[in-house]
């Protein structure tokens, strides 16, 4: 007999030495003879920079180095962030700098980096180099920054709308037209971030003899943060090795390449001595990757018996003041709506604009948990206006086992068919159904109010699809 794989409870390694206090986060990494680091970062959503002047900060005791984007070796002044995913529907494929010296686009943006023999130096030193700002307008909801004469994220810019797309499927016209019934519903799902209980960090160390640098980094993605550094900084591949100790919450944020992982990396071998750099929480709050920001206008037209005819709308989405992740977050909401439901017609146009908050990037869900929230919102409109139980309506449009593999007829962002390859959707809900008491629900609300109590249930199917 063969070792049993499915089904198999698998033993979790790592909990001993995390639950007894053995862990190995980069914080807890010190190497002889290492600096701090401390940065600089823009206090203005947007703002043009006229002057920087960091002579009392490199003066002060303690202090090893200060780096502004003139003290960049000349060919790295102008690198921005290496493109992840080009998509012909992006117009403006914007990227952050190393170090910004002419305009800042988001409070948090890093200005000035200082090096000095511990963190509390080093910010104090941070705290006197002196910024000459002129403030200029900002984009700060994503729907209003889309307007005729918002003023532009970016000086540059013409507009702040930076891709526009639209995905779908079948005859959404005549899905519409009479006889259906119609319902619409308005949506906002605001900005939200990871917030894990270790923020970002890097270590980074320089071996001359062997022209390596060694950087231990709190990410999810190694590999990637590897290929972004030698991207941005212009290395080959063997001059740098990135080390990914154990990580104390990632969901999301920390799958993403960030400019001070190359920052790092660079300063270890400008300066020939380890170095440091732990986010604080004030940085997590306004200089780590965020997610969404959407806001969504979309109807349903359905038959009387809440059969579904089709599903259309619009959908914008704030992607902050870069681009790293190109569209792929709104691109994942487009194409989760139709959710394990039969939708025989579908279409959703999304803009997405830039404004001046730090970037939006994948966070937990990527962008289906809006999705979803939106389709489940359409269909408890469709259910009230109707009369419908909210189950009974789902029940009706779930996807049937018997029509397993189903194809939506929409595409993945990895360019394949959506397929779901197997599952019984109906059977699924009323299991939880069943495990929830749901028909004896409205007698228990009853008796709970007569108590004082207030309590209530809600419903919602998700189902996530691949290519």
């Amino acid at each position: 007999m063969g070792a049993k794989m499915f089904g198999a409870r698998v033993a979790r390694l790592e909990d001993p030495a995390l639950l007894t206090g053995r862990g190995n986060f980069t914080d807890d990494i010190h190497l002889p003879d290492f600096l701090e680091a401390a940065f600089v970062r823009s206090p203005h959503p947007h703002a043009r920079i006229a002057a920087i002047d960091a002579a009392a900060a490199r003066a002060h005791p303690g202090v090893h180095a200060v780096l502004t984007n003139q003290d960049l070796p000349s060919e790295l002044r102008h690198a921005t962030v290496p493109f992840q995913v080009p998509n012909p529907a992006i117009s403006q494929p914007l990227q952050q700098r190393l170090l910004e010296s002419e305009e800042v686009h988001f409070v948090g943006e890093p200005i000035a980096l200082v090096m000095a023999e511990s963190r509390y130096v080093a910010e104090d030193a941070a705290a006197l180099v002196s910024i000459d700002y002129e403030v200029l307008g900002a984009a700060g909801d994503c729907r209003r920054a889309l307007d005729a004469g918002v003023a532009p994220a970016h000086s540059l810019s013409e507009n702040n709308e930076c891709a526009k797309f639209t995905v779908g499927y079948g005859d959404v016209t005549t899905a519409f037209a009479d006889p259906a019934q119609v319902f619409g519903v308005s949506l906002w799902t605001h900005r939200g971030g990871g917030h894990a209980i270790e923020n970002r960090a890097v270590v980074a160390r320089f071996d001359e003899l062997h022209n390596l640098v060694t950087m231990w980094s709190a990410t999810q993605s190694p590999f990637l943060v590897k290929q972004n550094v030698v991207d941005m900084l212009g290395w080959n591949s063997d001059e740098l090795r990135v080390v990914a100790p154990d990580v104390g919450g990632g969901f999301g944020p920390k799958t993403v390449y960030y400019v001070e992982e190359a920052l790092m990396a660079l300063v270890a071998r400008l300066m020939g001595r380890p170095v440091k750099w732990t986010e604080d929480r004030r940085e997590n709050f306004v200089a780590t990757n965020q997610e969404r920001d959407q806001y969504w206008d979309v109807e349903i037209a359905v038959e009387g018996d809440g059969r579904i005819r089709g599903v259309r709308g619009a959908m914008i989405h704030d992607t902050g003041a870069y681009m790293p992740w190109g569209i792929i977050s709104p691109y994942i909401s487009a194409t989760t709506v139709p959710g394990p439901y039969i939708i025989p017609a579908y279409e959703l146009e999304t803009r997405v604009a830039l404004t001046n908050k730090v970037a939006v990037t994948p966070v937990r869900g990527a962008g289906r948990p809006q999705a979803v929230f939106a389709m489940e919102r359409l269909l408890d409109r469709a259910a009230d206006g109707l009369g419908l139980d909210r189950a009974e309506i789902r029940r009706r449009n779930l996807i049937p086992a018997e029509e397993m593999p189903y194809s939506l007829g929409l595409i993945f962002r990895d360019g394949k068919p959506m397929t779901y390859d197997s599952g019984d959707y109906p059977q699924c809900q009323a299991v939880a159904l069943a495990k929830a008491n749901y028909d004896s629900f409205r007698d228990r609300q009853q008796a709970a109010r007569e108590d004082g109590r207030h309590i209530g249930i809600g419903l919602a199917n998700y189902v996530e699809g691949t290519g």
